[in-house]
């Protein structure tokens, strides 16, 4: 896995063995970022399920002033932290290592509040729609803001959120994954 585009372009990031994680593959990182281009300077980025740190870094990359970057494992804010390390972002992250809730809630008792937000969360989990009613809730979304859910059932989260004040404006499939763009009205 790499950065794809910006000023860290090609620097190759860690990632995590094993089967639980699912990195975003360049084949859907690439249209994805493409999408939201112009979204990304100077933006606040939230990287709520973050993994390796690769959606939050290459936006970064891209121009994004600024990006949280959020997973519960310990192995994975392992190699987040190489990660910022690697592509000397220091100065322009914060690692959040809690779980997705309790980061929601403290960053919204600091009043932060996000450009864009990244959910790519487990499969087969609620994760993605309860975590969309927190933001929604806690007001951690700009005006305009965009939630992007990486996801392989479109159908059940389109379900779920069709309650919650956030209007889904794009969809893209790319294989079984979908990305779901939803913006706060």
């Amino acid at each position: 896995m790499r950065i794809i585009a910006g000023r860290n372009k090609g620097t190759k990031l860690f990632t995590l063995d094993g089967i639980n994680t699912r990195p975003t593959l360049d084949r859907v990182k690439e249209p994805l970022f493409s999408i939201i281009n112009f979204d990304l300077p100077d933006s606040m980025v939230l990287d709520l399920f973050s993994g390796s740190g690769a959606l939050g870094l290459e936006a970064i990359s891209r121009g994004a002033k600024y990006a949280y970057l959020c997973d519960n494992s310990r192995d994975a804010i392992k190699i987040i932290k190489q990660n910022i390390e690697k592509t000397k972002n220091e100065n322009q992250t914060v690692v959040l290592a809690k779980n997705y809730e309790k980061a929601l809630q403290e960053l919204a008792e600091k009043k932060v509040k996000f450009d864009i937000v990244f959910l790519d969360p487990p499969y087969k989990t609620d994760y993605a729609e309860k975590a969309i009613e927190i933001i929604i809730e806690k007001d951690l979304l700009k005006d305009n803001g965009i939630v992007i859910i990486e996801t392989d059932e479109k159908s059940r989260i389109a379900k779920k959120i069709q309650n919650i004040d956030i209007t889904m404006y794009d969809e893209r499939k790319y294989g079984r994954v979908n990305l779901l763009f939803l913006r706060k009205e």
